[in-house]
């Protein structure tokens, strides 16, 4: 068959298809959207974004059940979010082959923390797999249905930043075409009462007993032999990188399956060789697991807990050599991420400047308004907090400071799990302002749309949630709408809203600058002569501004013309062109 290269989620996408799956569902998620942005070009499988992960595990569920293979997908944060059906469904288990990929981000490229969803696994019980290429990607993913029908449960298809966003060949194979399993009533099986559950935790255990039996026998844990004097135990992009960095120079324990762990495997690997080191990621998982059973290993007391590895920090722990590079002429320039030219969302918080607010931040492009020079946000915690977070805040802290604090929050993000904040600070009485970025479309993750744009996964017209009839049927009675571009009309309606003695909802509405659809005004100028060199335009914070011979400069190939940095010059000298 022909090969290709693949990155390791179009590779995943890529087994799905070969595998027979016939439905995905997912809520995209850096590190892991790419998979089904790319399972949706097949037209034998159904897509869809889901408004979060929970649905998406839940529908997934449902179609296994319903007889079909079927596959989910999340970054590991939002595992957190799908962690309540996946853990009854270990009990329920499969009728159809049911898998979810899960994509860490060691490193936080990404993300708001660095947890490590092999513990998920260990929690819920069920099987995990973790590839280290792209081939690996593509032979994992249709092995995971084969062992979730074997053994009747959920698995688990870890990946990582590294190895969803390395490409590496892949040979393709042709599709293998299921029909669907046939449906039977089973309320014992499926409907998880305590009677039933009790029943179905002692089948889990029996399940793990078998599926450790698997992963010492069943070859997807195998052994590289080279020097004997090093014995390396590592899976996905931690074997790699080791690999990689130590070569012929040991031997290799490379792990496929992370839960559970083999234990005859690894005893009989580690009396072959003179020193065992595990090289993993973030938790200590599998060096756990070694001591438990008695086998002297080192890990932890090398690698650290946090961030990425690399060859070079492989080579630096185990053999003590530090990596030598060539230092550049010049020293590079910081270049920290920013909101892009033309952003709507820089207009909404140049609109909140000044106003000395509290400001509960959410999960998404507008995250960036926490940095210098906007400098707006003062809490992140996690999708959807920044609503009930605020809530919180100000039931604490009473009816005056409800008045000098707001909530931000995307529109996809809204949809994902703000609704059930709002509707908290509706039931309960509450006084806080919410400001519901809308830009129209999922930002953050590459611009997939949601269910508040009115466009499905394939950009087909659909229902559009409506947001302003939405907060009025939860019981808002203030709602307003605003443009972000203009700002001192956004400034005098957050003032309002904040005066109003019960909770407002405003819409700060304008699509994301980087649509395709998207018309712009001309750029702006600056009339040199004008221009005092105060900086304030600066503090917009937009890439397209800088200075020099210490005046303002504006660059027309970035420059979107949104007039942001008009409003900024006290003095007019940003101007249109002509």
């Amino acid at each position: 068959m022909a090969k290709t290269l693949l990155l390791g989620n179009e590779a995943v996408a890529r087994g799905l298809y070969e595998a027979g799956v016939r439905f995905v569902s997912a809520y995209p998620g850096t590190p892991s959207t790419e998979i089904t942005e790319t399972a949706v070009k097949f037209d034998e499988i159904y897509c869809e974004w889901a408004p979060n992960e929970k649905v998406a595990f839940e529908a997934a569920f449902g179609a296994s059940l319903a007889g079909a293979r079927s596959f989910c997908a999340m970054k590991h944060v939002g595992l957190n979010v799908a962690s309540d059906p996946l853990y009854t469904a270990s009990y329920i288990g499969s009728n159809a082959g049911l898998v979810c990929a899960v994509a860490d981000d060691p490193g936080m490229h990404s993300s708001q923390n660095e947890q490590d969803s092999r513990r998920h696994a260990m929690a819920s019980k069920v099987p995990m797999l973790e590839p280290c290429d792209s081939t690996e990607c593509r032979d994992y993913a249709a092995l995971a249905y084969e062992i979730s029908e074997m053994f009747d449960t959920p698995v688990l298809l870890r990946l990582s930043t590294r190895i969803s966003h390395s490409r590496s060949p892949v040979e393709l194979h042709e599709r293998k075409e299921l029909a669907l399993k046939d449906y039977e009533k089973n309320v014992t099986k499926n409907v998880m009462m305590p009677a039933m559950a009790r029943i179905a935790h002692k089948k889990v255990e029996e399940r793990l007993i078998k599926l450790k039996e698997y992963a010492e026998t069943s070859g997807i844990n195998r052994v590289e032999w080279g020097d004997r004097k090093l014995g390396i135990i590592a899976a996905g992009s931690s074997y790699a990188y080791a690999k990689e960095a130590l070569g012929e120079n040991a031997s290799y324990l490379k792990l496929g399956m992370v839960n559970p762990l083999p234990v005859e495997l690894i005893k009989d690997f580690a009396s072959k060789v003179e020193r065992l080191i595990v090289v993993e990621e973030l938790d200590d998982i599998i060096e756990s697991h070694c001591l438990k059973h008695g086998i002297k290993v080192e890990g932890k007391s090398l690698f650290p807990f946090e961030g990425e590895f690399s060859q070079s920090v492989i080579k630096k722990a185990v053999l003590g050599i530090s990596p030598s590079y060539n230092e550049l002429p010049h020293p590079v320039v910081g270049r920290p991420p920013m909101l892009c030219s033309g952003c709507p969302h820089r207009g909404l918080f140049y609109a909140l400047r000044g106003l000395n607010l509290y400001v509960s931040g959410d999960i998404g492009c507008y995250s960036l308004g926490a940095q210098a020079p906007l400098s707006m946000l003062d809490s992140v915690l996690c999708m959807g907090a920044s609503i009930s977070g605020l809530h919180g805040f100000n039931t604490v802290r009473g009816s005056e400071q409800a008045k000098k604090s707001v909530a931000v929050i995307g529109d996809s993000t809204f949809i994902h799990s703000g609704i059930t904040g709002l509707i908290d600070i509706s039931y309960n009485q509450g006084l806080s302002t919410v400001i519901v970025l809308d830009n129209s479309i999922t930002g953050m993750t590459g611009h997939q749309n949601n269910p508040a744009n009115g466009l499905t996964i394939k950009g087909d017209p659909t229902a559009a949630v409506d947001l302003e009839a939405l907060a009025k049927a939860i019981g808002f009675r203030r709602i307003r709408v605003v443009d972000p571009y203009d700002v001192a009309e956004t400034k005098k309606t957050v003032m309002e809203e904040l005066e109003a003695p019960e909770p407002s909802l405003i819409i700060a509405r304008r699509p994301c600058a980087l649509l395709k659809n998207v018309k712009h005004s001309a750029p702006l100028k600056v009339d040199r002569d004008k221009c005092v060199g105060c900086r304030q335009c600066l503090n917009v914070g937009c890439p397209a501004l800088s200075r020099k011979d210490k005046k303002a400069l504006i660059d027309p190939n970035q420059c979107l013309g949104c007039g942001i940095c008009a409003y900024a010059c006290k003095p007019g000298a940003i101007v249109k062109e002509g």
